[in-house]
């Protein structure tokens, strides 16, 4: 059955989206924060999101821009009372599949999201393994695997090294990363990120040719590959 995730703080509007795709024959999940909202998308396995524009904490484009930033593909339908044509141009370009100014009817919002769903079956190829050198990221299983040795990885940990990796060769700054996994305006200051690149690294020590993928930049971040 197919899985749609609202993120969306109204509760009338949530109930309605939801009454209307439960009797479209969705299974329906509700976040009503963006960090809510946040935390269901990057550890679900969701075949669409319904994306409210503006949230009280993290706005929608924060969270569509992480999800595209870390690799996920699943379509995305933007709600928002921004009906203005810059709007919509912003929304789209962060990632956003279609966008649906409110008060919207909602067997459109519907069909909208069907739409969104053949295009996206017919399109697409499900990446399910990622590659580099001897390390090998399982995004089905979630499973880290050097050589056949498995590599235990934390939920956080996982995606740092998922967007790592689809971002191999490439000199990735702190602020990059943060920004991409976490979501949130990254802090000089803070010592997050070196802290998950270190255990990433205390973990793939056992196997030296995985350490060494996984290098400092000294100034700018670390690249992988």
């Amino acid at each position: 059955m197919t899985t749609v995730l609202t993120i969306e703080d109204d509760e009338i509007t949530a109930k309605e989206i939801i009454r209307e795709l439960t009797h479209c024959g969705f299974t329906v999940d509700w976040a009503s924060t963006g960090r809510e909202g946040m935390s269901k998308v990057m550890i679900g396995n969701y075949d669409a999101v319904m994306l409210d524009r503006m949230l009280p904490d993290i706005d929608g484009l924060t969270i569509l821009r992480t999800m595209r930033g870390v690799g996920m593909e699943t379509p995305v339908l933007m709600l928002s009372a921004l009906s203005d044509a810059d709007e919509r141009v912003r929304g789209l370009r962060a990632g956003g599949d279609d966008y649906l100014t409110k008060p919207f009817a909602s067997h459109e919002m519907s069909a909208r999201l069907e739409i969104l769903l053949r295009r996206h079956q017919r399109s697409s190829v499900r990446e399910t393994r990622l590659h580099v050198g001897s390390l090998e990221l399982d995004l089905v299983s979630r499973q880290a695997t050097c050589k056949g040795v498995d590599i235990p990885l934390l939920p956080t940990e996982f995606r740092v090294l998922e967007f790592m990796m689809r971002n191999a060769g490439q000199v990735l700054t702190r602020t990059m990363i943060f920004e991409a996994v976490w979501g949130y305006r990254f802090d000089p200051g803070s010592n997050l990120i070196d802290v998950h690149v270190g255990r990433l690294r205390k973990k793939m020590d056992a196997n030296e040719i995985t350490a060494r993928l996984l290098r400092t930049v000294r100034g700018s971040g670390y690249i992988l590959g």
